[in-house]
């Protein structure tokens, strides 16, 4: 389990002058592999709803050591897929590390099974949206 002190956070680059979030250049190739090579859940969601949202989200974003399936800077919003493999208690404890680790950088991470996209997308669009605000352009 990870502490997340203010000097874990220094060493992300996440207190400073100019605020970002950390990004791993060593895992930009596989980013964009995961990109090009979507899983039937991701695309569906991608296609036929984030893509076009009032609300710009980017695919297999890099924050830190993690690829999050979809990441919102304007709403702080990082929203996940999880399949099969999500249930077993490796993964589990995993992902709880990644959520914990996403949360200290003020970022709220909802998650979904792959079967939520498929048997109930509007509620899984309805739960996204309840994350969005009109930004005046």
């Amino acid at each position: 389990m990870i502490e997340i002190t203010p000097e874990f956070l220094k060493s992300r680059w996440c207190i400073s002058s100019q605020w970002r979030l950390p990004y791993n250049l060593k895992l930009n190739d596989r980013a964009k592999q995961m990109r090009k090579n979507m899983t039937r859940a991701e695309k569906k969601l991608w296609f036929d709803f984030l893509k076009d949202s009032e609300n710009r989200f980017l695919r297999q974003r890099v924050i830190d050591n993690y690829i999050v399936d979809f990441y919102c800077s304007e709403l702080w919003l990082v929203v996940e897929l999880d399949w099969d493999s999500h249930y077993e208690d490796w993964v589990e404890e995993y992902d709880h590390q990644r959520t914990e680790v996403l949360e200290a950088y003020w970022l709220k991470v909802i998650r979904f099974t792959n079967d939520d996209v498929y048997n109930n997308f509007e509620s899984v669009c309805d739960k996204i949206k309840s994350n969005f605000w009109n930004i005046e352009k």
